[in-house]
């Protein structure tokens, strides 16, 4: 399947009295969703791109800004998805930084494992941060966890020289480090993007840790005429002595490893490449784009089995959803658009 989304970024923000109306209408057809077909059902859908955008199009914003992702997960976040067993935690900029405390708090409240669940909040960001490295930085994230252990995760990242965001979704994934995302949206493909987390890279993995563990990227100061462009990241294996002297134990383990982080992982890729020749794919991971599918099937057939099931999943939500008539109409106004 070819997935990709148009995430342009916009100044302003949503307004206020929209902003309450989005709130409003989430929270209802969320609790349809949960009710019909359970909360770990909700997250999934949440995880699915087609689904994420045509949600942030029903409640009411823009359907092709970067503002998508951070307005719909600000109404999940404050809409009262705790009544349903849902937790929303984190968001934008400062709300981010805050998300850990904001976990360990709900997670007792849901009572679940709260070291857990921050756990999956750290190991994913750094993931899309540091191993998956193609010109975008993330901005936003957000976690989303119910009472039974299960998780979403939707985070986003800026490219602030082409002005262009990048989205990542993220559900349940039991192997964090062999191709984890649910889907990756962004209108940018690159020619050349390092996806450690790839499973064309798990020969990388391996060789990487290696290098870690046996402490080879210390020969390296005495073999300059080796050192190409690794010679701009030689500062980072300082940080790699306390990862040597830990000895992780598997590629999940070493990011776990505090300093160990986008220049480390590049400087070990190019190591690996560079003295033992180990083979890197430079694949772009992204796969969705809503902008450009089209019915003449150029680039790519519109996914038109997906796209119905969507649309009646939210026709339905929004019809036995108890708000008033006004919203339910305009909402279903917007999905005879899509019709």
């Amino acid at each position: 399947m070819r997935r990709v989304a148009d995430l342009p970024l916009h100044g302003g923000t949503c307004p206020r009295w929209l902003f309450e109306k989005m709130k409003r209408l989430s929270y209802e057809i969320c609790r349809v969703i949960v009710e019909e077909f359970g909360s770990e059902e909700l997250l999934r859908r949440l995880s699915n791109p087609f689904f994420f955008q045509s949600f942030a199009c029903v409640v009411g914003f823009d359907w092709h800004s970067s503002g998508t992702t951070t307005t719909l997960c600000g109404a999940l976040r404050e809409c009262g998805l705790e009544r349903i067993g849902i937790y929303v935690c984190g968001g934008k900029g400062a709300k981010a930084l805050k998300t850990t405390e904001e976990i360990e708090r709900k997670a007792k409240v849901a009572g679940v494992e709260s070291e857990r669940m921050k756990y999956l909040s750290r190991i994913t960001a750094k993931i899309d941060n540091c191993c998956v490295q193609d010109g975008f930085t993330l901005y936003h994230h957000t976690f989303i966890f119910d009472e039974n252990g299960n998780w979403c995760v939707v985070q986003q990242g800026m490219n602030e020289e082409k002005r262009y965001a990048r989205r990542y979704h993220w559900f349940n994934a039991e192997n964090l480090t062999i191709d984890p995302h649910a889907a990756i949206c962004s209108d940018l493909r690159n020619l050349k993007v390092l996806n450690l987390v790839s499973k064309e890279n798990k020969e990388l993995q391996k060789c990487i840790l290696d290098i870690v563990n046996e402490g080879a990227f210390e020969r390296l100061y005495m073999r300059p005429e080796h050192w190409f462009d690794v010679r701009k990241y030689m500062h980072c294996f300082e940080r790699l002595k306390e990862a040597y002297e830990m000895q992780p134990k598997s590629f999940e383990e070493l990011l776990g490893i505090r300093g160990i982080g986008f220049k480390s992982l590049r400087a070990l890729a190019l190591v690996a490449k560079v003295i033992y020749g180990c083979e890197i794919s430079w694949k772009d991971p992204a796969m969705f784009s809503f902008a450009h599918g089209g019915k003449d099937g150029v680039p790519f057939p519109v996914d038109r089995e997906t796209y119905e099931e969507t649309i009646e999943f939210l026709r339905s939500a929004v019809e036995e959803s108890r708000v008033d008539d006004r919203s339910k109409l305009r909402a279903l106004k917007v999905l005879a658009k899509f019709i």
